[in-house]
């Protein structure tokens, strides 16, 4: 199913306009892979000595994309990115490798960089040989196409399921020198932590070496990609990368970076965060963003998993979605975490109205101000286990007989 095929998210935000980061040439245009009436494939040139970043799906069975990228980012370098989409090219075995060479040589030779110096990324069908003949002849003409400011057509192509195509842009400055942070992203379904079906690629002209490009990004995405869930699926295919382009003018970053990239990490952290939350809301069949706040918990990571354990809860998801204050099935999820956790203890909050506090329901409760807020398109769940310090924020988004339209046809 193409992403234009499905009725836009309500949640949906519009696509910023996005300036052009000196040094990257963007471009999309169509290969035909799955696909025929409408664009497929984006690419990305960089210039010698760009720095590039990422961060993977743990999934024990990856796409061979996610297993190229792993081998060709320790080198630190980047010339190309090339992602598809309509086929993941994940479980497709020797097939799916001599792909990932054979796209990797060909941009290369557009390029005239190596072979480890291109990226790729492929989203859609899983076990399918992606038809790699038809990849490569339409190369040369998108890379040919390649232009600074059509990040449009970029977030527009790598869409599956999505409804909205998904960027965001930040300005930042490392010294005296002003910079600037895009991204673009994909993601609707199959999204839990360690980021799912979901592809981000984010461009600076900044000049940062690749080992400190690497500690901001794995930390921006703990705390974005990582705290967003749909459907508690973690995809073969996630990736989030990051093209440092080198050509803004400013002082030498050292290698292990430092407090003069305290502005750019503020800077990248928000266009993680932004694009996170742009997959929340596109989430299959969504009609409400969820924000879950936990706090008391005995540490951080505890209350993470508390929050998760709501977050992905199918009983939480479809109360919400029939907008019923059933705040049973959150001291359920709560429980069913496996962290530290005392009935007696726990407060529920829905909307800033305490439902339940100390383990029992508070005094006088009047259920209208909860379900009123749960009639809206935004809903706030806070639960104080009542235990420690321990705090974590995720967003999922509500389940809906829309998820399973959209998850029963999907190869159709």
């Amino acid at each position: 199913m193409a992403g234009h095929d499905i009725p836009t998210s309500p949640l949906a935000l519009p696509l910023p306009e996005m300036p052009a980061v000196p040094g990257v040439r963007v471009a999309s245009g169509r290969a035909a892979i799955r696909y025929k009436d409408r664009d497929d494939v984006t690419v990305m040139a960089f210039p010698a000595g760009t720095s590039v970043a990422g961060v993977f799906t743990r999934n024990r069975c990856p796409g061979a994309p996610v297993d190229w990228c792993r081998g060709a980012l320790p080198g630190g370098k980047a010339r190309g990115l090339v992602v598809t989409a309509g086929n993941s090219n994940v479980f497709t075995g020797r097939a799916g490798r001599q792909t990932c060479e054979e796209t990797a040589k060909a941009a290369a030779a557009i390029l005239g960089c190596k072979p480890k110096e291109i990226f790729l990324a492929s989203t859609g069908v899983i076990g399918e040989r992606l038809p790699t003949e038809k990849l490569i002849a339409a190369l040369p003409r998108i890379f040919d196409m390649a232009a600074e400011r059509d990040w449009q057509g970029a977030a527009k192509a790598i869409m599956t399921t999505d409804t909205f195509p998904k960027g965001a842009i930040r300005k930042a400055r490392i010294g005296d020198t002003e910079v600037t942070i895009a991204g673009i992203a994909k993601g609707s379904g199959m999204i839990a932590p360690d980021m799912a079906t979901m592809l981000s690629f984010l461009a600076t002209d900044a000049k940062i070496p690749a080992a400190a490009l690497q500690a901001l990004l794995k930390k921006g995405v703990d705390r974005s990609f990582n705290c967003v869930t749909v459907d508690s699926d973690t995809s073969t295919s996630d990736t989030v990368m990051v093209f440092a382009t080198g050509t803004a003018k400013h002082s030498r970053v050292p290698a292990e970076g430092g407090a003069m990239l305290k502005d750019f990490a503020r800077a990248l952290n928000e266009v993680l965060m932004e694009l996170a939350l742009m997959v929340a809301r596109d989430g299959e069949g969504a009609q409400k963003l969820i924000q879950i706040n936990v706090t008391g918990a005995t540490t951080a990571r505890s209350a993470h998993r508390i929050a998760m354990s709501i977050a992905n809860s199918p009983l939480v998801k479809t109360a919400i979605a029939g907008e019923d204050a059933n705040w049973g099935r959150i001291v359920m999820a709560v429980g069913k975490a496996g962290e530290p956790a005392d009935r007696d203890k726990l407060s529920v909050n829905v909307g800033g109205v305490w439902m339940a506090q100390n383990g029992g329901v508070v005094d006088g409760y009047d259920e209208a101000p909860v379900v009123q807020h749960m009639k809206g398109r935004e809903v706030e769940i806070t639960v104080d286990i009542g235990l420690g310090k321990g705090k974590s924020t995720v967003w999922t988004c509500d389940l809906t007989h829309g998820y399973i339209d959209i998850n029963g046809s999907y190869r159709s």
